[in-house]
């Protein structure tokens, strides 16, 4: 674990457990510096061969935590996606469990998708919620359905996620990328450690009375995906494959693909940055990059 970030992240109140709901990229994160400094953590995956797997929970197989397998828990921070018919699978099962603990906050990992398209322009917590697409729709339905349940809750919402092992390095070492150019289109993005860093400094300014009911985790620089990649190459001395218009690019994506090139929209950070003080470690791709590339080189 780097040893910067643990100290980059407030630690949990005393006496703290904290339950961390789908454990994957992000929440394994999370996980691990609570862990670190000397907080209690359990971590569910859908099986116990995943990695970080201290019980298992798939309500598709109706496979679920035991009320003493939670006992005692004060933090969670949900990481599950919505169900095919949109729903949560974690309300769907564990309300009734959920509202016997003694829960201080609860966190609902989402996403800025449910801002829809903005042409290019910023969008913050302010804005109401116009998504377009059904996986964003269905976003929005859970954190509704959270917000709901009288609970502690505090809605997350992300970008798009890189960190090591899942970057644009990954892409242009494994000549799997391709550079499309399309015109004014950017996008916003966050390095996990940041996700990590404003969870524990969410968790902690909430415990003293300020609590935003939803707040967009971002970096300072949205931009478009040819920069980055270029920045990549650059790192690494590789060449990319020739840049291609996405008119053209576009006639050979499939439908998840180019569903993310439809909407273009600047997500603001300004709420969490400026109004509740978090300092990014990595406000910019080229930082997250840099430090990715340098640690892997070194490692």
């Amino acid at each position: 674990m780097n040893k910067e970030l643990v100290k980059h992240c407030s630690p949990l109140p005393p006496n703290s457990k904290l339950l961390v709901l789908g454990a994957g990229f992000s929440g394994q994160r999370v996980a691990s510096i609570a862990k670190a400094h000397g907080r209690s953590v359990i971590c569910s995956r859908r099986k116990f061969t995943q990695p970080g797997a201290d019980l298992v929970f798939d309500s598709n197989e109706n496979i679920l935590p035991s009320k003493k397998d939670l006992d005692g828990i004060t933090h969670i921070l949900s990481c599950i996606p919505p169900s095919a018919n949109g729903e949560d699978p974690v309300l769907t099962v564990l309300l009734d469990y959920l509202k016997d603990m003694p829960l201080q906050w609860v966190g609902y990992l989402s996403t800025t998708g449910v801002y829809g398209d903005s042409n290019g322009g910023w969008v913050s917590e302010k804005d109401t919620p116009k998504p377009q697409q059904t996986r964003s729709k269905r976003r929005l339905a859970c954190e509704k359905a959270w917000q709901a349940t009288g609970l502690p809750v505090q809605i997350l919402r992300l970008p798009g996620i890189y960190g090591p092992g899942r970057s644009a390095l990954e892409s242009v070492k494994n000549s799997n990328c391709k550079v499309i150019e399309k015109s004014q289109q950017v996008f916003s993005r966050v390095h996990v450690d940041d996700i990590a860093g404003a969870t524990f400094h969410l968790i902690n300014k909430a415990a003293k009375g300020h609590w935003p009911n939803i707040v967009n985790i971002a970096d300072d620089l949205p931009t478009s995906n040819k920069e980055v990649l270029v920045y990549a190459a650059k790192l690494l001395d590789l060449t990319l494959p020739p840049i291609e218009p996405f008119a053209i690019a576009s006639k050979r994506m499939s439908a998840m693909a180019l569903s993310f090139w439809q909407e273009n929209r600047r997500v603001s950070n300004n709420l969490l940055c400026n109004e509740l003080g978090y300092s990014l470690m990595h406000p910019n791709y080229q930082s997250g990059l840099k430090t990715i590339f340098e640690t892997t080189k070194n490692g």
